[in-house]
């Protein structure tokens, strides 16, 4: 029937998700896409409008899980803990897979399309999600003196170092060292 999608959207969108996670956005055809679907090349095309909208698609679902993930990392009634598990939770989404999949915001911004409006708008909405996150959890901590820097500052922090934690993981592929630097700047940030 003409409209209707024949195929498993939330399957799909995954399968996509997979494929732009590994490959980057640049380096991912919509032949390489319609493999990993299973769905026609055109059907893909028809459903999406091309590559682009496909991925802001995708980087949607991928951002809500994210975010729902580090919230519930830093909803840690401990600012130690609540920090550590953030980390362990950013760590560990990088390294999963064979090859280790890195991070999908910041493979995009450095693959050069992250020029093109639409998908830099997505990337920066990302990362602002991320800082927000992050300064809801620490200007609740504002009143227990906890933290040795103001919750705008330690969230522009905290939100930088991800992205280079990243660059570490890809140069590195060294689960520890990534960990005992995220250590470190627990330490940094956390009085006591």
């Amino acid at each position: 029937m003409a409209g209707v999608r024949q195929f498993d959207e939330d399957m799909t969108l995954d399968l996509a998700m997979n494929v732009f996670w590994q490959k980057g956005l640049s380096a991912t055809s919509m032949q390489d896409l319609a493999e990993a679907t299973g769905v026609l090349r055109g059907s893909l095309y028809n459903a999406y409008q091309g590559k682009e909208r496909l991925f802001l698609k995708v980087f949607d679902r991928y951002r809500q899980r994210m975010t729902a993930s580090m919230a519930q990392a830093l909803a840690e009634p401990s600012i130690r803990v609540a920090l550590e598990n953030f980390f362990e939770f950013i760590i560990s989404s990088m390294i999963e897979g064979t090859p280790t999949r890195g991070c999908l915001t910041t493979k995009t911004a450095v693959d050069g399309i992250s020029e093109v409006d639409t998908i830099r708008v997505a990337l920066q909405g990302m990362l602002d999600d991320i800082e927000a996150l992050l300064h809801a959890r620490f200007a609740a901590e504002a009143q227990n003196d906890t933290l040795n820097l103001p919750a705008d500052q330690a969230s522009r922090l905290v939100s930088t170092f991800t992205r280079g934690v990243v660059v570490m993981e890809r140069i590195y592929q060294d689960p520890e060292r990534l960990r005992s630097t995220a250590a470190s700047m627990v330490q940094v940030l956390v009085k006591g």
